[in-house]
């Protein structure tokens, strides 16, 4: 899922391509995408770009007269830039946006149709899509502390939530937890002063770096290639491949749909984190420790004695 510095990008670069253009037209390939519709498509055809934001995970582009595009990209749904779009759909497609200088498209790989888009009316119903979390990179540590640790829960599931911090998901967040030196399951009320603060550095620290970054690979394009595993990061999607920090394998757990990755040397003092699954179903067996993990992964690859 696009998070806060893919988001940031995204609308950097539509900004140089559509802000003060005119919306041509709309033209919807998936009857699933539109979530409202007040107003319909077609009284919005005209209106003139005037403002582009970012709220939590969504895109907002506003247009004359009040009007607001809340794009919600959910896994898999990213924009195209396009010189121009023919009228034949690809399977991935979900809509068209045209102006005079190109063609937004809007497409979602796989079957499962989730991103969406609501067209609103005044600032009242656009407040309503948004999840209230707070900034990340304008939030003064007192705030960041008082927001953190408001609820008990794991950092992975504070630093996630849309309701307390705003734009980042799993690969960040782990990315985030890495540089910090803590564990995903640490309990947010349980921190001390000293991993509050570098909790906050990290994430201040780790979402410029991969704004710049993207910035920086992006030389005035448009971002075609967004994706939540990238080359360079320390953690995330990088289970089994050394820690850069101190070479140790990265290890993940996996909960729901969703996984947290991290490095047991620099994160959990040397503690492998027990898979719900795995070590409901393994049990008294479930390593502990990696040395007690990679004597088994060698047992298991020795197979037995002949």
């Amino acid at each position: 899922m696009p998070e806060l510095p893919d988001i940031v990008v995204y609308l950097e670069s539509l900004q140089a391509r559509v802000l003060h253009q005119r919306l041509e037209r709309i033209r919807v390939a998936s009857p699933f995408l539109i979530r409202s519709l007040s107003p319909r498509p077609e009284q919005v055809e005209g209106l003139q770009v005037v403002g582009l934001s970012r709220m939590g995970k969504r895109v907002v582009i506003e247009l004359e007269g009040n009007v607001f595009l809340v794009f919600h990209l959910m896994i898999a749904g990213r924009f195209h830039w396009k010189k121009k779009t023919s009228q034949s759909w690809r399977r991935s497609d979900l809509a068209a946006f045209d102006f005079s200088t190109g063609s937004l498209l809007l497409t979602e790989s796989g079957s499962k149709k989730r991103a969406s888009l609501h067209l609103v009316k005044g600032k009242e119903s656009l407040a309503k899509h948004d999840p209230g979390g707070i900034e990340p990179l304008e939030v003064e540590f007192d705030t960041f502390r008082r927001r953190l640790t408001l609820e008990n829960h794991t950092l992975k599931r504070s630093l996630t939530d849309p309701r307390i911090l705003s734009g980042i998901g799993n690969a960040y967040s782990d990315e985030i937890l890495h540089r910090a030196r803590l564990s995903p399951l640490a309990l947010s009320q349980k921190l001390k002063e000293d991993e509050l603060r570098r909790l906050y550095l990290a994430v201040r620290e780790t979402l410029e770096y991969w704004l710049n970054k993207l910035r920086d690979e992006l030389q005035g394009g448009f971002p075609e290639r967004v994706t939540a595993f990238r080359e360079g990061m320390a953690v995330h999607g990088r289970y089994r491949k050394p820690c850069p920090r101190c070479g140790s394998p990265v290890q993940r757990i996996v909960y729901v749909a969703n996984e947290a990755n991290y490095c047991s040397q620099c994160q959990t003092r040397g503690k492998l984190l027990a898979d719900r699954a795995l070590s409901r179903l393994l049990k008294r067996d479930w390593p502990r420790t990696l040395e007690e993990q990679e004597s088994r992964r060698a047992s298991l690859m020795a197979g037995p004695a002949g």
